[in-house]
């Protein structure tokens, strides 16, 4: 029997507009379940990120939940994730007063399939890790935008102007 999974250093899938969105569900910071079937009929921004807590990470989370209300609006949701176990996106969620989706995705299988997890320069290294990543998911689930290796900084902004809302 052959392996047929992809080694940890090879490079990851990339998605492209028109690709089917790969569906999951994933616990939230309250371990309750979110399907990505299930906003069927809406807009999804499904963001990946490498860790809660951390400068830039928190940076995205802050943007996005400030540009929620509009978001949600414009017929987009938002859901974050991150290999971190849910009672970390819980304190997370809290010391940031977050008002996204946040969840949890421990195994990386999402994010692997995403093509938002493998080899990435960090301070000029090359080390195997979250790639900051943003999709747009149509209203039928294929993804209408695919942006790797984004900015923390900034990012929700250009997001917004790429969408005409900003």
């Amino acid at each position: 029997m052959t392996d047929t999974a992809a080694a940890p250093d090879a490079a990851p899938v990339r998605l492209s507009p028109g690709d089917p969105a790969p569906d999951f569900t994933l616990p939230d910071a309250d371990g309750n379940p979110v399907a990505l079937s299930a906003h069927r009929g809406r807009r999804v921004i499904v963001y990946c990120y490498p860790a809660a807590l951390t400068p830039g990470c928190t940076t995205q989370a802050v943007d996005f939940t400030a540009a929620a209300g509009e978001l949600a609006e414009a017929g987009l949701d938002i859901i974050g994730i991150s290999p971190d176990p849910p009672a970390k996106l819980l304190r997370f969620r809290e010391k940031e007063q977050l008002g996204i989706t946040l969840v949890s995705d421990v195994d990386k299988s999402v994010l692997t399939a995403y093509g938002a997890f493998g080899p990435k320069k960090l301070y000029g290294k090359e080390v195997i890790g979250v790639i900051r990543s943003t999709f747009v998911i149509d209203a039928e689930g294929r993804i209408e935008k695919a942006a790797y290796n984004v900015k923390a900084t900034g990012h929700v902004a250009k997001l917004r102007r790429d969408l005409g809302l900003g």
